[in-house]
């Protein structure tokens, strides 16, 4: 029964049988037969299964969490019997905000799995708003203002974002003399949806006075790569986390609108269940995160 608990919490972590048989390493087939088994020889049903998705049930969805919590203690206790030998190791399951993720952590992996050769990585990519540490994951990226203060976490790096435009952006409609003019036409605002505002935008000025601005993007997208095209194209100003940007603006390819003016800036946090026994392989990999980052990342150096 235990391997096909396993299985169930694979599954659900994948979101699709195939994901979940790649993950263990099996076929398709056998992970519905394990499925199937699970669900007769606990006579209720955990998934609803239609052809283009898989969803938890009302039952599914209790049995999850604490199938999710019972299996991070067992992995726990079997790498602290492991960590004995001195090197981390075991599958480490990572959530990750999708355009950070694929711009720094994605690079860094194979110099981490070099250097520690004996853990797996499990990577998910999701820019939706969820829970900060997510049952099944051993660790979240999280790029937040922290207010959790039941969640252990570890401060990777400042957030900074700038608003940006692109030279082409400039020379066809001019530059917005004010944040106000943002909204006033021929100018075009592209919005990322995940924000804490993605109609209002705050700065500060030299002397730290704070003004809100009222944006009506005409272009909302939820993914802050597929904004970046946009604004390169010339097509939109946009408010850019300078991790996505950064490297635009130092090559001239946008400019930063508004250089005298502050916008909102947070933090990029790893996040984990509890600091107590933390596990070595989680130990190691935010250590890693932390050394690659850095106080000052390379990203805001334009």
């Amino acid at each position: 029964m235990l391997e096909e608990i396993k299985v169930f919490v694979a599954v659900v972590n994948a979101g699709s049988f195939t994901l979940a048989a790649a993950t263990l390493e099996t076929s398709r087939s056998l992970i519905s037969k394990k499925m199937t088994e699970l669900e007769a020889r606990l006579r209720v049903q955990l998934l609803n299964r239609t052809t283009r998705r898989l969803s938890l049930t009302e039952a599914g969805e209790q049995f999850f969490k604490r199938c999710s919590l019972s299996l991070n203690d067992i992995d726990q206790a079997v790498d602290e019997v492991l960590s004995l030998s001195g090197e981390p190791r075991g599958r480490l399951y990572v959530n990750l905000p999708m355009s950070f993720g694929i711009l720094h952590i994605a690079p860094l992996v194979g110099e981490f799995v070099k250097r520690y050769p004996s853990i797996q990585l499990d990577l998910n990519f999701d820019d939706r708003k969820i829970e900060m540490i997510e049952p099944g994951f051993d660790l979240s990226i999280r790029i937040a203002d922290l207010k959790d203060s039941s969640l252990a976490a570890k401060r990777l790096g400042p957030c900074h974002h700038v608003v940006v435009a692109s030279p082409a952006y400039i020379k066809q409609y001019g530059c917005p003399s004010s944040p106000d003019a943002m909204g006033v036409p021929p100018h075009r605002v592209a919005s990322y949806r995940f924000q804490a505002s993605p109609v209002e935008w705050h700065f500060k000025d030299a002397k730290n006075n704070s003004t809100r601005v009222k944006v009506a993007p005409s272009i909302i997208a939820n993914n802050s790569l597929a904004i970046r095209e946009i604004v390169l194209s010339g097509t939109a100003v946009a408010r850019m986390p300078t991790f996505v940007v950064g490297a635009d603006l130092a090559a001239g390819r946008l400019v930063n609108l508004f250089p005298g003016l502050k916008t909102s800036s947070i933090s990029i946090y790893a996040v984990f269940p509890t600091r107590e026994n933390l596990p070595n392989k989680t130990r190691v990999f935010i250590d890693f995160l932390a050394e690659k980052i850095q106080l000052i990342p390379w990203w805001d150096d334009f």
